[in-house]
């Protein structure tokens, strides 16, 4: 397809939203997912673009609600990529095995497939490996993904009365988006190298801590520290220069801030109702890095 082509099928981001099928949304929940940013989000993008590049996917929410045809997807958590691969072409069968994990959900059980998934002996298919990833997603502690230093998902189970482990829509709409994108296992850098002019590009990376106790990065078991803020912010300015549009989240730091010198720098405050400190959900300043 020219790109004139995909410009003009490229429909404006209102009228895009509102025609979105009500059960199109994130699957999993995710620390830092953007669901109540989304507006903010929207407000700093354009109206056209060619492909959507979002390389700390997490929980995909601005991905499910723009709904692109042409996206790169990716994240270091292999676990997660997995997942969306299978939703994206198995659907009915992880459909199939979340239905049992719902029917069998008690203590008994979500230990035992979290000891099972810990074990990464090749026993499980990566369908098996993607309906347990999502049923603990559903029904450990406060929706919270973490793993320890060799990589174990290590999260006791929530008290929910009756967790959605399988809702059967909104995988099958999810999974019809997904198919429409280019899904990675790797590095951010990798997966923005291609992008070009009139690419939108979304980097919603782990973030700089606001304090020496509030450091949470655990979604995989390397961490992602100053070095490697500055590296992704140099990597922005790269993609600034070739002509992309470019958003990226972060905390509202003064380090922060002096990374992007010279972008358009917005605060806003979210919400955050998943951490590991109980203490810690509340409303947080963070801000929204623009170059358009």
């Amino acid at each position: 397809m020219s790109t004139v082509a995909r410009l003009d099928m490229r429909r404006a981001v209102a009228p895009k939203q509102a025609r979105r099928p009500v059960e199109l949304a994130p699957v999993v929940k995710w620390a830092g997912g953007k669901t109540k940013l989304l507006d903010e989000l929207l407000a700093h993008m354009p109206v056209n673009y060619r492909r959507y590049f979002e390389p700390f996917v997490g929980g995909g929410a601005l991905f499910f609600r723009l709904a692109p045809d042409d996206a790169v997807l990716c994240d270091r958590n292999a676990d997660l990529i997995t997942t969306y691969r299978c939703l994206a072409w198995n659907v009915e069968a992880v459909i199939v095995r979340l239905a049992a994990h719902k029917r069998q959900h008690d203590d008994k059980h979500y230990y035992g497939v979290r000891d099972r998934f810990n074990q990464r002996d090749g026993r499980q298919s990566d369908i098996e490996r993607a309906a347990a990833f999502i049923y603990l997603n559903k029904t450990c502690y406060n929706g919270l993904y973490r793993v320890n230093q060799g990589g174990g998902f290590n999260v006791p189970m929530g008290r929910y009365v009756d967790p959605p482990i399988c809702d059967a829509e909104r995988l099958r709409a999810a999974s019809r988006l997904l198919q429409q994108a280019d899904l990675r296992a790797g590095h951010y850098a990798d997966a923005v190298d291609g992008a070009r002019s009139g690419d939108l590009v979304y980097f919603d990376p782990p973030y700089h801590p606001v304090s020496d106790t509030a450091n949470f990065t655990s979604y995989t078991a390397d961490c992602f520290g100053e070095q490697d803020q500055r590296e992704l912010a140099a990597v922005t300015r790269v993609l600034d220069a070739r002509g992309c549009t470019v958003l990226a989240s972060n905390s509202d730091t003064p380090f922060i801030r002096g990374l992007y010198r010279g972008f358009r720098i917005t605060r806003v405050s979210c919400a955050r109702a998943i951490n590991s400190n109980a203490a810690s959900r509340g409303a947080v300043n963070e801000v929204i890095v623009s170059n358009k």
